[in-house]
């Protein structure tokens, strides 16, 4: 089987690629940007073309944390509108038998019940910091459903809460909490400074999914002769960003005190996803918060020695 990975340099398709690299029969099909830029229509439809893969992931993306997606919102709908059209269209137009598109817990409504439903889609406004790219990743989800509804091809989607892992952006300003964090207590420890200012109270609650539990549950949903259009991915569990960043500095081995700076905003009290469908389908996550930090560390320190930390 001829398995394409659309962005596999990325941390969810470096894992990806982790997952299915030790399949028996599974050929990986790569391509970095340089050599396939997918918001080019006519490039995409050459590559699925000539390569004809049975089966693609779409990983790729334009992502940021809450700077970027405010700063540049023109960038971030327009690259993954075009990313999931391509993908999406000429995969169908040449044979591809399956695709498993990747969204965000994002595309949900800012008021959307807890824990999060599939049934909660575009029933409510959504973020507004991060319109943009839900906008994008929700029409990418369309895009599979109507996709199958018409043409009869299996497309569907997953929707992973928040993710880490090996290869994540550890930018201070554009980065997500959980590798800001690591980050900010690394250097916090290696400069021997004594405390590190926290945003907000700490009392928000959020979910955390390594991403090497995502990539197991997408090869679960691979194998699934019936998917559902879209479903949850998610660990079950969320923890306060006190909890979380407590959790952090124990394992960077940070012994300075740590101080919640208030006039900061806290953001949305809560977030967590509905994962009941694919409990009930028989997958769970397995790797808990604090051992998926430890290897999250573990493997920021090999990027770092590495030259190859994003940041």
């Amino acid at each position: 089987m001829k398995l394409y990975i659309a962005g596999h340099q990325g941390m969810v398709g470096s894992a990806l690629t982790r997952r299915f690299a030790r399949e028996p029969g599974i050929e990986l099909i790569h391509r970095t940007r340089a050599q396939l830029e997918l918001t080019d229509q006519a490039a995409v439809d050459q590559f699925y073309a000539t390569e004809r893969p049975d089966v693609a992931i779409i990983a790729a993306a334009k992502v940021g944390g809450i700077h970027a997606n405010n700063t540049y919102p023109a960038d971030f709908i327009y690259d993954n509108l075009m990313v999931a059209a391509n993908a999406v269209h000429s995969a169908y137009r040449h044979g591809v038998s399956r695709l498993l598109f990747l969204g965000s817990s994002c595309i949900y409504p800012k008021l959307a019940p807890q824990p999060i439903p599939e049934d909660s889609l575009l029933t409510s406004a959504l973020e507004p910091t991060n319109e943009a790219y839900a906008i994008a990743k929700i029409a990418g989800l369309k895009l599979c459903q109507y996709y199958r509804k018409q043409h009869g091809v299996l497309f569907h989607s997953a929707m992973p809460t928040n993710l880490y892992g090996p290869g994540d952006n550890y930018h201070l300003q554009n980065s997500h909490v959980l590798p800001a964090l690591i980050r900010k207590f690394h250097e916090a420890k290696e400069a021997g400074r004594p405390e590190v200012i926290a945003w907000g109270t700490g009392a928000p609650r959020r979910e955390f999914l390594h991403v090497d539990d995502l990539a197991d549950a997408c090869a679960f949903l691979l194998r699934l002769e019936n998917p559902p259009d879209w479903i949850n991915v998610g660990s079950g569990t969320d923890v306060t960003i006190k909890e979380l960043t407590e959790t952090v500095a124990a394992v960077v081995g940070f012994t300075g005190e740590i101080v919640w700076d208030k006039s900061k905003p806290d953001g949305t009290p809560r977030k967590l996803m509905d994962g009941s469908r694919l409990a009930k389908l028989g997958w769970q996550a397995h790797i808990d918060l604090r051992e998926g930090v430890a290897r999250t560390y573990a493997s920021f320190l090999e990027e770092k020695a590495a030259g190859t930390l994003r940041m």
